[in-house]
């Protein structure tokens, strides 16, 4: 078997020290909390994913200006398959159309402080939703020339 970690993107967006965040119903489960953030297509390139998940989940568009960080989280050791290689972005938002239908498990795009969503633990999608906001807070910026994206021609 070889292993092979979900690859996603999140953008991760402040403005006056709160963060643009998804609610949303994964599989119809629990209201959890999470970056606007999703897989990556086939032939695709990471920036062009982090700038249409957030149009897809929360309507605004999204200009990535740096990878605030690249995580791998494996949930438990015996579910390997449900691995989750993340490249988070931050930037800025740009237009936004709020009449934009959301992807089907999304229920709103709102506002959050880092201390609401501190206080909501187990509301968290995951434990990447912290660690990609406290890697922000800790001005942790790294250049969008790190990624290099090698696709076939005609290829966002």
């Amino acid at each position: 078997m070889v292993w092979k970690p979900h690859v996603t993107v999140a953008a991760v967006v402040e403005d006056r020290g709160r963060f643009l965040m998804v609610e949303e119903r994964p599989d119809g489960d629990a209201l959890v909390y999470n970056q606007p953030a999703g897989h990556l297509d086939p032939n695709e390139s990471l920036l062009h994913a982090v700038v249409r998940e957030t149009r897809e989940e929360t309507g605004w568009g999204f200009e990535p200006e740096a990878v605030v960080g690249v995580y791998l989280w494996q949930p438990r050791a015996e579910d390997a398959e449900r691995s989750f290689l993340r490249v988070a972005f931050s930037g800025r938002l740009t237009d936004h159309d709020p009449d934009q239908p959301l992807d089907e498990e999304i229920v709103r795009a709102a506002w959050h402080t880092p201390e609401t969503l501190n206080r909501a633990g187990g509301q968290l999608r995951s434990p990447l939703v912290m660690q990609c906001i406290w890697d922000y807070q800790a001005d942790r910026r790294y250049p969008l020339e790190l990624l290099s994206h090698l696709l076939p021609p005609g290829c966002p």
